[in-house]
């Protein structure tokens, strides 16, 4: 069965800090989804002009936020951290528990490859682990979630080391800048963890500033990476992270919402690569794109909407007047982009910022 968030409304649940907590609402949900939103995490999902440990500080204030929504009381014993190596190292998950006082009891980490053959994960191949199970844990997990079959199959390979010692988790709070996909994973994977650990509660899963979706194919522009980049088509995104964008209207046609999270902090030769690939590219094609046809793609709609058929669409429903918004990002529409200037304009900035790099 697949979850579709279709028919979902996204709710205000609270404020911590400069973060805005929403909740993903629907009948058909077993486990909780929540969506934070803080001016640092919409920096650094706009701009591929935040690199190195600055990813993982823009991370940090959400972080603490959800967590002490999720857990006011920190719970006995603490909780874990299980951290997938690369991707989940951006995630700020122990400094944020030490913000708020929670104790870590444990640090579960594992270092792996994914067996591919046709284009197909087939499994894992764990090359390290330090997993140590005991009873009744929290475990917490950050990680970029995209189709989630790395997760899936980490996640699956902890579960069977906790129950083959003898372990139980309790509760799993997980953090990520994810797509839709995490409802299908945590949804599916919530009664096979029960069956093996009766007293589990189900899954906390956190998305920064949305749930976004995949691209199936290559996009309008032609060079989008199916499975791999992430837009708004399909998901739900924060309002304050829309607001954010039509601040940072370039933003807007960026090749994803983030591009690789290992490669943006500790191969940043790679990410400069990969981000002016993509602009040396639109600049290229320029004069083929459909650009109207490109901004309806990147905005998740093909306008313009009556603001109440806007609403539907956006699943913004439930969070009061948004006409600002809705007029914003139609006056966008109306406007458009000149393809081949704003590709011209990014890749000067991300050179100056390579050259910059590159010197120190």
């Amino acid at each position: 069965m697949f979850y579709s968030i279709g028919g979902a409304g996204l709710g205000f649940e609270g404020k911590s800090g400069d973060t805005t907590i929403y909740r993903l609402h629907s009948p058909s949900f077993e486990n909780r989804y929540f969506l934070l939103s803080s001016p640092a995490s919409c920096r650094l999902l706009a701009f591929p002009e935040i690199i190195g440990f600055d990813c993982y500080k823009a991370l940090l204030g959400a972080t603490e936020a959800g967590l002490k929504h999720l857990l006011p009381a920190a719970p006995d014993g603490g909780i874990d951290i299980f951290t997938i190596l690369r991707g989940g190292l951006n995630y700020p998950l122990e400094e944020a528990a030490f913000e708020c006082g929670i104790p870590v009891r444990e640090m579960h980490f594992v270092s792996c490859e994914r067996v591919i053959e046709d284009h197909k994960i087939l499994g894992l191949d764990v090359r390290y682990q330090k997993i140590t199970p005991s009873k009744g844990r929290v475990l917490t997990i950050g990680d970029i979630l995209a189709t989630g079959d790395t997760l899936r199959l980490c996640f699956e390979h902890l579960v069977s080391e906790f129950h083959r010692a003898g372990g139980s988790l309790r509760r799993i709070i997980f953090f990520t800048i994810g797509g839709t996909r995490a409802v299908d994973i945590f949804e599916t994977l919530t009664p096979k963890v029960r069956e093996l650990f009766p007293d589990f509660e189900g899954f906390d899963c956190c998305f920064f500033e949305g749930m976004f979706t995949v691209y199936t194919d290559n996009g309008v522009s032609g060079i989008n990476t199916p499975n791999i980049d992430f837009g708004w088509n399909g998901g739900i995104v924060t309002p304050k992270f829309r607001q954010f964008v039509m601040h940072h209207p370039d933003a807007l046609m960026e090749k994803c919402i983030i591009y690789d999270g290992g490669a943006r902090r500790y191969e940043l030769s790679l990410h400069f690569e990969e981000v002016l690939e993509y602009w040396e590219g639109i600049l290229e094609r320029a004069g083929k794109i459909d650009s109207r046809a490109m901004l309806c793609e990147k905005l998740g709609y093909t306008g313009p909407l009556s603001y109440e058929d806007w609403l539907d669409v956006t699943c913004l429903n439930c969070l009061g007047d948004l006409h600002g918004l809705w007029r914003a990002e139609h006056a966008l529409l109306e406007r458009g982009f000149d393809l081949e200037a704003l590709a011209q304009r990014r890749i000067n900035s991300m050179k100056q910022i390579q050259e910059k790099y590159e010197k120190n």
